[in-house]
């Protein structure tokens, strides 16, 4: 399979590159498993400054209240109540996966600033090899070098028109979310995924969004993050919390 580093300075730059990589570089594969093929290619999203502006990208496949919600799952396991419901396809959440693990990297980048200990995994055998909708992320890692919290995640297989920027955006404000608890600035961001991949039915939508990116200055291809998109997102939060209330009354949560 072919292998590929990409490197922005920001989330938005180094996504767009990674598009254009696996349109115009990726190769094409079987996918049995969804009666269809893909594209795909082993890939390394670095991110320079993950919090630096502008902070999202406007070939975002979701809207804010949609990267709102992923982001509170994420952090927050607003959603944990459902896993294993008999109705429910979900066998797990990020959140349920990493969250008892959190207090352990802390403690041990407190212990020791050049620590490689402070790793959570997120892959569970027993579920994972049992479930049909096995966990895309693998691990979370940090690092402090010169002074700032560095992340490096690995997926096993990544949807990058589809799932990349909601997965990225989100473990970034757990970066965040880690970096303020050791009182350290935040560093690079980097993003491994074994298979990135795009599937048939997104063949169309990458081109597109490749043709964008080549036509229109980058500029106009992004959002300002910090007073513009995040007021958007918080928008939300009221519908979200109500969907969640009336998902917990019909679980018995």
């Amino acid at each position: 399979m072919k292998e590929f580093f990409i490197e922005g300075r920001t989330l938005p730059e180094a996504y767009h590159k990674a598009l254009q990589t696996l349109h115009n570089l990726g190769e094409l594969a079987d996918c049995p498993d969804y009666e269809q093929m893909q594209k795909e290619c082993t890939m390394t999203v670095r991110v320079e400054a993950p919090t630096a502006e502008p902070r999202i990208s406007k070939l975002l496949i979701c809207g804010p209240k949609e990267l709102r919600q992923y982001e509170l799952e994420m952090l927050d396991g607003i959603l944990d109540f459902v896993i294993g419901k008999a109705d429910h396809l979900w066998e797990y959440t990020y959140h349920q996966r990493y969250a008892h693990q959190l207090g352990f990297v802390i403690a041990d980048l407190k212990r020791e600033l050049f620590s490689r200990r402070a790793i959570m995994s997120l892959r569970d055998f027993e579920v994972d090899s049992a479930n049909s909708h096995p966990a895309c992320l693998q691990s979370i890692q940090y690092f402090i070098r010169d002074g700032k919290l560095d992340c490096c995640v690995l997926f096993r297989s990544n949807d990058l028109p589809e799932a990349f920027f909601m997965n990225a955006f989100a473990l970034i404000r757990l970066q965040e979310k880690v970096a303020a608890e050791l009182g350290v600035p935040i560093g690079s961001y980097s993003h491994r995924s074994n298979s990135m991949h795009a599937y048939e039915k997104n063949f169309a939508l990458i081109e597109g969004y490749v043709r964008k990116i080549e036509a229109e200055p980058a500029d106009e291809l992004v959002y300002d993050y910090e007073g513009f998109f995040k007021d958007m997102m918080a928008e939300h939060d009221g519908e979200i919390a109500e969907m969640v209330a009336k998902k917990k009354e019909q679980y018995g949560a």
